[in-house]
């Protein structure tokens, strides 16, 4: 029996092209591009049906996860619990509609204004997540995200500026960060954005490897250290990590929990000195998988929203039909072109809807926490630092932006 891989390989689409022969086209055409590959325009059969403004949703959808470090009273379990959220993220992240086994492909390039608002609930835990993100602005791309869960007192704040290179692999790097804050505690955190290497181009069968070490530091002085490792050429599995919280006044660093894995598939926590397994966690099990997300219908959205403005691009994507989403796709991609030609003759200067902008010096939780770790924080590169507008998001109603459309002033239809 072939394997799944060859079979893949081997599929043949209707302008008679096997999928590992628009792999090679695909490599030589990044090899070809220098510089930030980002904004680019990818093939449609590399992209999914789905938009870059979506990808927060990874840490929103499981509203009991997202809240338990608000029910835990012990700080270093608190920690410990804000990691684990950060890991079950991951695969949801970066496995872009795709799965271990299965090539990911490219989410659509955000256009400027591009929002996209759901929410999740989890019955079991009386919890509701929402989601509010908005691509504010596109050269260069940065996407701001805001995720709440009201009844527990939990949120989170982030932003993402995406770099891509290529060099055999594609290279993301992310520049910016998350801040999650507990009412009940008055604690912060801050979580990174690792960056990314997508590999397996020749074999036409794309995953994510995340390399490299970082840090999530509470305002209560624990630290979860996370080092990836991945599959090298001799050794090693792909999307392998190990990590460990400790506290940073302790002069020894001394392990209170430890987690190890593969966190695409599943790892196991234990505590730090007695090394007792106290959770092995499975990413495909029954229990694990995300609540049932809600969204508005296609026809209640606004223009401005994600799945309302590339409905005929998502469903040429979906049915197979390429030449209907690129086609689709391109519309939108024209339009926004001309008005951002329009506002450079008018002098007209774009403004987010949910998000501002506020001077990197102004961050007082990030320069606190971070302070003595060498954690930078590249405002000069992200427009600054995006935080929500609470006022704006309380009172915002739709139509959002009036008649105006991604398309311009004509109908949104």
């Amino acid at each position: 029996m072939a394997s799944k891989e060859a079979v893949q390989n081997a599929t043949i689409d209707a302008d008679g092209k096997s999928m590992s022969s628009r792999f090679i086209d695909l490599v030589k055409l990044l090899s070809t591009i220098k510089g930030d590959l980002a904004n680019i325009t990818a093939p449609s059969f590399f992209l999914a049906p789905s938009s870059v403004v979506e990808n927060p949703h990874c840490w929103a959808q499981r509203p009991g996860v997202f809240v338990a470090p608000a029910l835990e009273d012990d700080p270093q379990k608190r920690s410990l619990l804000v990691l684990r959220m950060f890991l079950i993220g991951l695969r949801s992240q970066l496995y872009v509609a795709g799965a271990p086994g299965v090539s990911i492909k490219k989410p659509l390039n955000a256009f400027l204004g591009e929002l996209f608002l759901a929410s999740w609930n989890d019955a079991d835990c009386k919890a509701t997540t929402k989601l509010v993100a908005e691509q504010v602005s596109h050269h260069p791309p940065i996407t701001a995200m805001h995720i709440a869960s009201q009844e527990h007192g939990v949120r989170v704040n982030g932003y993402a500026r995406v770099e891509m290179t290529f060099s055999g692999t594609v290279n993301i790097r992310q520049i910016g960060h998350s801040m999650l804050h507990i009412d009940k505690f008055d604690e912060d955190y801050i979580l990174p954005l690792p960056e990314v290497q997508v590999r397996g181009f020749l074999s036409a069968c794309l995953y994510p490897e995340t390399l490299g070490a970082y840090k999530i530091i509470s305002s209560t002085g624990f630290v979860s250290e996370i080092s990836f490792s991945g599959k090298g050429f001799l050794r090693g599995k792909k999307n392998s990590f190990e990590a460990r919280v400790y506290h940073k006044n302790d002069a020894k660093k001394s392990c209170r929990y430890k987690v190890a894995g593969v966190w695409s598939e599943g790892w196991e926590v234990t505590d730090g000195a007695t090394g007792e397994v106290l959770e092995t966690y499975k990413v495909d099990a029954a229990e694990t998988q995300p609540a049932a997300m809600t969204l508005e219908s296609i026809e209640d959205q606004d223009p401005w929203e994600s799945r309302f403005a590339w409905k005929d691009v998502i469903g040429g994507l979906e049915s197979g039909d390429l030449w209907a989403a690129s086609t689709a796709k391109h519309k939108v991609e024209e339009a926004q072109r001309r008005m951002r030609l329009e506002e450079k003759k008018t002098g007209e200067t774009w403004e987010p809807l949910f998000f501002n902008s506020i001077p990197g010096d102004q961050h007082e939780v990030f320069h606190r926490l971070t302070e003595g770790t060498g954690w930078a924080l590249s405002d000069s590169e992200t427009k600054g630092v995006w935080v929500v507008n609470d006022e704006r998001l309380a009172n915002t109603q739709k139509p959002f932006r009036g008649s105006f459309t991604p398309l311009g002033r004509e109908s949104a239809q």
